[in-house]
């Protein structure tokens, strides 16, 4: 399945394309992960492991178990951990979305879970934990195109709802804090507000 959306700013006058990551290649991974700070670090690992594991893991292992979660250049696999978005067949992003429980950090996350009485281990509700886009093409939409993408692709994959777990930009708040999306980003791929635990956290839903 693909998922194409026209670029928005001029010097972006193609479109994109935003794929499973098993049908881009592992170079395609590795490119957007070689952006400058944590992504290099992490490999998407962060809410996939507890602490122990966390502080445990080497950066090539962590490298190593996002190989092996994308199932990248393996077409014929089922299922990935995320998508890939491509212009003009050039990586530029990427999005983490698979079936919550699917998440360690999550499940023990006392800001996912403030007020909300439901069955954490539910199998039907996914959720999208993580965006990378490379920073000479921030600003362009990318992460806006990508959630929709993501929340698509859960649909197609069973999914009854997909959740967001955005931070609201402003002053204190990094721009590397983004790295879970913005409450517009999600809104815009059609989520709702279900909860807002802080000032600068807001649960986003959107049920199929």
């Amino acid at each position: 399945m693909v998922w194409t959306s026209p670029c928005q700013t001029g010097a972006m006058s193609g479109g994109l394309r935003i794929v499973p990551a098993n049908q881009a290649s592992w170079a395609d991974v590795e490119r957007v992960f070689s952006t400058p700070g944590d992504p290099r670090r992490c490999w998407c690992q962060w809410f996939k492991t507890d602490t122990n594991q966390w502080s445990n893991n080497t950066v090539a292992q962590r490298r190593e178990l996002l190989r092996d979660q994308t199932a990248a250049g393996q077409p014929e696999a089922g299922a990935s951990s995320g998508l890939i978005a491509l212009l003009d067949d050039e990586p530029v992003g990427w999005v983490a979305v698979e079936p919550r429980a699917s998440y360690q950090r999550l499940r023990r996350s006392r800001l996912v879970w403030q007020g909300r009485d439901e069955d954490k281990d539910d199998p039907e509700v996914w959720a999208i934990t993580c965006f990378v886009v490379r920073p000479e093409h921030r600003g362009s939409g990318i992460m806006r195109a990508m959630a929709a993408a993501a929340a698509e692709y859960a649909r197609d994959q069973g999914a009854s709802a997909v959740e967001g777990y955005a931070r609201v930009p402003g002053d204190g708040v990094s721009a590397y804090a983004l790295y879970v999306g913005t409450p517009e980003a999600f809104l815009t791929a059609g989520f709702a507000e279900v909860a807002r635990p802080s000032a600068t956290r807001v649960v986003l839903r959107r049920e199929f």
